[in-house]
């Protein structure tokens, strides 16, 4: 194993053992080979053994056995902060709130209090949630945080066939199963090459072929420059653009690490933004213990804004996640916070309490150039919704997709 990643328990091992074999007997079963989109999507999602949808803890610190936490795990100042801005979609289009991928179930709970607290409570909550793991971990965090709202929030396992609200995705459209390519300059005529993956004595390898389909339509209009290596999610296009079908009235907020498509793919990110994460560790090896690590990569922004234009949706905003929370009152919540308990958040005469500090610290992690704040974007795309929305007041980067 890679001597920097802590050593996984038997039980761990021996789940990532069952899914390497279903996904080395379909490589067999077919001509030897399966695209890294499918690889990714088995290593992930496969029923009761991909990463998601088998059993271990995902979200939380490493003493929880977490692999990496996400901004709502944080501090609920987050929710609060993203509520101001869900409630201006609710009142624009209609009561209702669909979370995709809720993760542990606490962004769902600050939301629904910090709406409440707006008076905007919405009259339903759905959470879209493929794993059985995680929707039962999101229903305990509900019951501890939020049994008032019990009755308002129903899960799915697929998109509703009509919506009109507000969607929330945070940190969805990363983990979406993504295409590795290589371009290669050799040759009078450049090539595009697909990184896929077959079998070699018996272990998981990168095996190349010509790009094909819609897949080299999609490499083709990228500014590239050979040699070059990156990835193409085509399954991220593909599911705003049907959730734009669904949309009646309303919006959604797609929060997420990436950058819009000239910066993504810059020749100084030759290599590609493709990272696995395990216990807070990073490493860039999918085909460790396949099933135990996250696979992610950074999202094509403009592919996303793209394709929901292309679906009849108006591009209602885009900007870091700093520019966002900083707009949505994040310094108000924050001092509202720290004061609470009526001791000086600036230490001024008194003592700084615990819990105090947590916060601030938090907060910095969120908007910090050097932590999340410039590396998280936030994009809207809706229908029917007034502008201009609130969390992109200033610093609206639309125009630089």
């Amino acid at each position: 194993m890679q001597a920097d990643l802590p050593e996984p328990p038997a039980d761990a091992r021996a789940a990532s053992a069952a899914l390497t074999r279903l996904i080395t007997d379909e490589i067999a079963a077919g001509d030897g080979w399966i695209s890294f989109a499918r690889y990714m999507e088995l290593a992930l999602y496969a029923p009761g053994l991909g990463y998601y949808s088998g059993g271990s803890r995902k979200f939380g610190d490493h003493h929880a056995g977490g692999d990496f936490l996400t901004a709502p795990e944080l501090t609920p100042l987050y929710g609060q902060a993203l509520a101001r801005q869900v409630a201006q979609i609710l009142t624009a289009s209609s009561p209702r709130v669909l979370e995709a991928g809720a993760g542990s179930g606490r962004l769902a709970a600050d939301l629904l209090q910090a709406l409440a607290a707006l008076g905007c409570a919405p009259e339903c909550y759905q959470i879209l949630e493929l794993s059985g793991e995680l929707g039962a971990r999101q229903e305990a965090t509900l019951a501890a945080h939020a049994p008032q709202f019990a009755g308002r929030v129903e899960w799915l396992d697929e998109l509703p066939e009509r919506f009109s609200g507000c969607l929330v995705g945070n940190e969805v459209l990363d983990a979406m199963p993504t295409h590795s390519l290589r371009w290669d300059a050799e040759g009078p005529v450049p090539r595009v090459l697909e990184r896929g993956v077959g079998l070699a004595d018996g272990q998981l390898v990168v095996v190349e072929r010509p790009a094909a389909g819609a897949l080299l339509a999609a490499a083709n209009t990228l500014p590239v420059i050979p040699p070059y290596r990156g990835e193409i999610s085509l399954a991220a296009g593909a599911w705003v653009a049907e959730l734009a079908r669904r949309l009646d009235k309303g919006a959604m907020l797609l929060i997420d690490y990436g950058l819009p498509r000239h910066e993504l793919y810059h020749p100084l990110r030759d290599g590609g933004t493709l990272r696995c994460h395990y216990r807070h560790r990073v490493h860039e090896d999918p085909f460790w213990l396949p099933g135990l690590s996250d696979i992610t990569a950074h999202v094509d922004f403009t592919a996303v804004a793209e394709a929901g234009f292309g679906a009849g949706l108006d591009v209602l905003g885009y900007t870091s996640q700093a520019n966002f929370l900083i707009n949505c009152g994040m310094g108000e919540l924050l001092e509202q916070e720290v004061t609470g308990s009526g001791i000086p958040w600036d230490g001024a005469g008194g003592t700084v309490d615990a819990s105090q500090l947590r916060a601030r610290g938090a907060v910095n992690v969120l908007i910090s150039p050097n932590e999340m704040g410039e590396l998280f974007k936030v994009i809207a795309l809706g229908r029917g919704v007034p502008g201009p929305l609130l969390g992109f007041a200033r610093g609206d980067r639309v125009h630089a997709l």
